[in-house]
């Protein structure tokens, strides 16, 4: 490294965030501009620690150390070739993946670990702005098609890959823009969708076809899309939420958080005018029922909507402020985080179950019958039971559900083509991630079941890697992670 001694004189240090009163007025996203040389500098601190565990922290395999060591150098040019030899969309990773490649870092064994996240982030966003990223193109076309189902990560990892080895891709998106999640699931603030969009641009120049407003299984009999393709990548993700069917689900009001977002998102998009958006917040009491990243995306959209109040409801309990021993070093930490969206404002409350949605006797919600629980043992088996004397009542405008994913949807796609499913409910796949039917492959959520976006990534990196194995009998992609890899926990 180029600084042996960087992380003994330099602390962990990230750049400022907006003034809340002042990021609440639009939905651009939230961090300032990082002082000259601060980047340089957080990078510094990655030590010459022998064995880089933040490699495997990644599921990318990201060389971290090495675009660190470059950045400091003040390398850049060297540093995003390096980033893009691991990693098609660090843009993406940058801004929304939750880094478990911080909590495998060395330096966090008794430190603050380095900034590895805002340093990926910072050398794809120079690349873009001095036209570093520029399409690549194919050597030569190999003259076979592939099909890849869904535009989120993983599927557009698939076909940038599988369309820089030659073949001739054709991205089907159900929507009617591209990008999945990205697109309509993750909030303005978060990542504004101009970086999604110059992504696609230099995509569809490298080759890459793209459908939008095609429903395959539903608009497209799978057979007729069989018959047009040599292969079929499923990249749908898992999207099947989680319900919570208790008395009162009925009531108007209560909406899955994928119900809310997408509209916030059209709404920037200039589809509709704020007062067109069906669903919104502003000047209601709002609860959100669910702690993780989604339920956190509906709480910064609900405050720049203008709700009167919110709450985010989560049946856990507080999880502690430093790292237990119960997930010692370098495995990701169940620890206490605080997002931007929590930071401006709003109530969480853990160790709370709702049992029921309350009627205002016109078939509206008029709030949440909720009880505190505490671990305990529920039917023999580990759970939560209620605390004798805690059921109240809170009021409540809206609900938004906000409790994660279940699977891939069945209906239409996967029925049609018979596929088997693991136990889980997702789609099954070999070593090779083939699935039971002939040059049908899976990535991503269908197959691995919800989770993070650089996981996503990687298993779309993967898969193409296989299927240009199918078609070619060899093939030169990376394969970054197997099908039964997991996470660090």
């Amino acid at each position: 490294m180029g600084d042996v001694r960087g992380f003994l004189k330099h602390e962990r240090s990230l750049p400022s965030r907006r003034p809340v009163p002042v990021r609440l007025l639009d939905w651009h996203e939230v961090y300032e501009e990082a002082e000259p040389g601060a980047i340089e500098q957080q990078a510094s601190r990655c030590m010459d620690c022998g064995i880089p565990f933040c490699n495997n922290g990644c599921p990318l395999g990201n060389i971290i150390p090495d675009w660190n060591d470059m950045v400091y150098r003040d390398e850049w040019r060297r540093a995003i070739d390096r980033l893009h030899a691991t990693n098609n969309f660090p843009e993406f990773t940058g801004r929304l993946c939750p880094a478990p490649c911080e909590a495998a870092c060395v330096l966090g064994i008794n430190a603050d670990p380095v900034t590895i996240k805002q340093v990926e982030v910072s050398i794809i966003d120079r690349a873009w702005a001095e036209g570093w990223v520029t399409p690549v193109r194919p050597a030569q076309l190999t003259g076979r098609s592939v099909a890849v189902i869904g535009s989120g990560p993983a599927g557009l990892a698939a076909a940038q890959q599988l369309t820089r080895a030659g073949h001739h891709v054709v991205v089907f998106e159900r929507a009617d823009r591209i990008g999945g999640l990205l697109r309509y699931g993750i909030p303005e603030f978060k990542m504004e969708k101009r970086v999604l969009d110059r992504r696609l641009a230099q995509m569809r120049a490298e080759g890459t076809e793209f459908r939008t407003g095609v429903d395959v299984g539903g608009d497209v009999p799978v057979d007729e899309l069989r018959s047009e393709f040599d292969a079929v990548v499923i990249a749908t993700g898992a999207t099947a939420w989680r319900d919570l069917p208790i008395p009162g689900r009925e009531l108007e009001g209560i909406h899955q958080a994928m119900e809310y977002l997408p509209w916030a998102n059209r709404a920037q998009e200039g589809d509709l005018g704020v007062d067109e958006v069906p669903i919104h917040a502003g000047g209601k009491r709002v609860v959100i029922i669910g702690g993780g990243d989604t339920g956190a995306d509906c709480l910064g959209t609900a405050h720049r909507q203008g709700a009167s109040s919110i709450s985010q409801f989560e049946i856990m309990p507080r999880p502690p402020d430093e790292r237990p021993d119960a997930t010692p070093w370098p495995t990701w930490p169940l620890v206490h985080r605080t997002s931007s969206a929590h930071e401006e404002g709003g109530d969480r409350v853990y160790s709370v179950n709702t049992v029921e949605f309350v009627d205002d006797g016109s078939g509206r919600l008029a709030g949440l019958r909720v009880v505190d629980v505490e671990a305990g043992e529920v039917d023999g088996r580990p759970g939560f039971v209620p605390v004798p004397g805690s059921e109240r009542v809170i009021e409540a405008d809206l609900v938004f559900l906000a409790m994660g994913f279940v699977g891939p949807q069945r209906p239409g796609l996967l029925t049609q083509l018979g596929v088997d499913l693991d136990e889980r409910g997702n789609v099954l796949r070999d070593e090779d991630w083939s699935t039971n039917v002939d040059d049908v492959f899976v990535c991503g959520d269908a197959g691995r079941g919800q989770s993070l976006i650089v996981w996503a990534i990687a298993e779309g990196r993967a898969c193409a890697a296989a299927v240009d194995r199918s078609l070619m009998g060899e093939t030169d992609l990376p394969s970054p992670v197997r099908p039964g890899d997991r996470p660090l926990v």
